[in-house]
């Protein structure tokens, strides 16, 4: 492999001519199927979960009021600028991998592996928690229809979740198909969540009070003694105040809590060796996406203030667990999911930076890239291995 070396040994860096090149190789080439109102959707899939509703109005109570939804705004102006970035490195190197390929174009093959397997980690745990979220709600749409179908059964001392294993390998046989079919699926469920959001905004719209969105910036609340500074952001003890609830500070400080609820956009760059027209369609899609998610985050941060008091909105200490029935399989005494912002839709491409690393040869070339379905052009070997893990 024709790599460009600029230091010796592991800080060696591949040129975007090779990375581009490498993407033609027979055995590891994939289908250029995607257009943009694909990857708009399959940004919007990504970053909107359930803590559209939950996010906001535990930020309204607990930390910037009715200025939540400004909030919002100041996180998706530093998530723009952010995107501005991925949207440049996807369309002038359009190859699958997303931060890894960048990092290997600039910085070289050692950080571009850290950040690889940054990235695996990343969707590791996220992966984890969406597949038990959907487990609980496929139990909980069970015992609606009267049936008594626990999700978790007990085999050799060993507790294994049933309900996880099915939408793992239901979601892996839509990506095997093809990435047209899977992004076809994303839309169905996309539409989905963003019609339910959206009923929420029109009906709330019609119980808002205007006399709840005063004050919007509420006036900073006096510091608590026994604090000890945990309330207090750093940018508030630069400006002389004692914490960060409510006030100017608070609405930063509550900027810098919603930003996690944009995380996601950027997956869109993996998807930039399945697009048809990256260099068009890749800024194209991060973007929409973006602006897409802000207007329904700003949109459902108004509607819930204005329909409740933002002091009805705080967060409530958790009950003690029940002593029947059994506690939840959730974590905590509440039964409630460890992260609602987690339960997004998982119907996303998982082998982009297993198809780069093959590609560099940092894993096997054939157990990482594989041999492409002739159809569908995508890597089954390693569809199969990251379903596995």
């Amino acid at each position: 492999m024709a790599l460009r070396e600029t230091r010796n040994g592991i800080m060696r860096t591949k040129s975007v001519e090779q990375s581009i090149a490498d993407t033609d190789e027979p055995d590891s080439r994939l289908r250029k199927e995607l257009t943009t109102w694909d990857l708009i959707v399959f940004g919007v899939a990504v970053v909107i979960g359930a803590g559209i509703f939950t996010l906001a109005a535990s930020t309204a109570g607990d930390v910037a009021g009715p200025s939540v939804s400004l909030a919002f705004v100041l996180a998706a102006i530093a998530c723009a600028l952010a995107a501005l970035c991925y949207a440049e490195f996807a369309s002038t190197v359009p190859v699958a991998g997303s931060a890894y390929t960048f990092s290997y174009a600039t910085f070289g093959e050692f950080i571009a592996w850290i950040i690889g397997w940054d990235l695996v980690l990343e969707f590791a745990v996220a992966s984890a928690v969406v597949g038990k979220g959907w487990s609980v709600y496929l139990e909980t749409v069970f015992s609606q229809f009267g049936m008594d179908v626990p999700t978790t059964v007990t085999i050799g001392g060993i507790d294994v979740d049933w309900g996880v294993l099915l939408l793992i390998a239901v979601l892996t046989t839509l990506l095997v198909i093809g990435t047209k079919l899977s992004s076809r699926v994303s839309l169905v469920i996309t539409s989905i969540k963003v019609g339910i959001v959206l009923f929420v905004i029109v009906l709330g719209f019609f119980y808002i009070n205007a006399s709840n969105y005063t004050p919007f910036i509420p006036p900073p609340a006096p510091a608590e003694s026994d604090a000890g500074g945990m309330t207090q952001s750093l940018l508030s003890l630069f400006g002389g105040e004692a914490n960060s609830t409510f006030g100017v500070y608070g609405l930063l400080a509550a900027a810098s809590l919603v930003f996690f609820a944009f995380i996601g956009f950027d997956v869109v760059a993996t998807t930039a060796e399945e697009t048809k027209d990256p260099q068009r369609s890749l800024p194209r899609g991060i973007l929409g996406s973006l602006a897409i998610v802000t207007v329904l985050y700003v949109a459902v941060a108004l509607v819930l203030t204005g329909m409740v008091p933002y002091t009805d909105l705080a967060t409530q200490p958790d009950a003690p667990a029940p002593r029947s029935p059994p506690p939840s399989r959730w974590s905590g005494s509440t039964g409630r999911p460890p992260s609602s912002r987690w339960a997004r839709s998982p119907v996303s491409p998982p082998w982009s930076w297993s198809c780069c690393s093959g590609r560099s040869g940092w894993r096997s070339r054939c157990r990482a890239t594989g041999c492409c379905r002739s159809g569908s052009r995508t890597p089954v070997r390693t569809a199969r291995h990251t379903a596995s893990v």
